[in-house]
């Protein structure tokens, strides 16, 4: 499978800026419970599924991420984040604390369409990050398709660095 013009970024969690971490009365960021695994699927799959940017490629997109959710959802190192306003999980993030993980965002944050532009992406970047360094690691990568909002605003906010990324899987000679 090819999985065109992405991007991957880094973060050096040791130079992190300053964090704001403030959210509005009501809303809520903190770990997801092993009761949440099916509503953090349906925010994570439904925010792809429902932005037209992914239209031309959501069925490669679709299986790429539901095979790291399976990954993710197996492994002691991965952890979730899950956005409440109130009882409702409306965005969410799945962190690998695994220092030599390849990706330690899967697949970044995602925010449900009726409360996107409203900066909760960039409050649960935060605390992806912010999780990631108090782990214990210094670096930390995620990758997303250039020329979407996250890849032109919400990752440069935080410093990262970027550099193409290929997903095609190496083949034996």
């Amino acid at each position: 499978m090819k999985l065109s013009n992405w991007i991957r970024f880094t973060w050096d969690l040791t130079q992190l800026p300053a964090f704001e971490n403030a959210l509005p009365e009501h809303y809520e960021i903190g770990p997801a419970t092993v009761e949440d695994e099916k509503e953090l699927r349906k925010i994570i799959s439904t925010s792809f599924m429902l932005d037209p940017m992914w239209s031309p490629e959501l069925q490669d997109v679709t299986e790429k991420i539901e095979s790291w959710l399976e990954r993710a959802f197996a492994s002691p190192a991965c952890s979730f984040l899950a956005l409440r306003h109130g009882t409702r999980i409306i965005g969410a993030a799945v962190i690998s604390t695994e220092a030599e993980a390849e990706m330690h965002l899967i697949p970044g944050p995602c925010i449900s369409m009726e409360y996107r532009n409203r900066g909760f992406g960039t409050r649960l970047l935060e605390q992806a990050l912010s999780r990631l360094r108090e782990a214990g690691l210094r670096g930390a990568a995620g990758v997303a398709k250039e020329n979407l909002p996250v890849t032109k605003f919400l990752y440069p906010k935080f410093n990262a660095t970027s550099s193409p990324y290929d997903f095609t899987p190496l083949v034996p000679a």
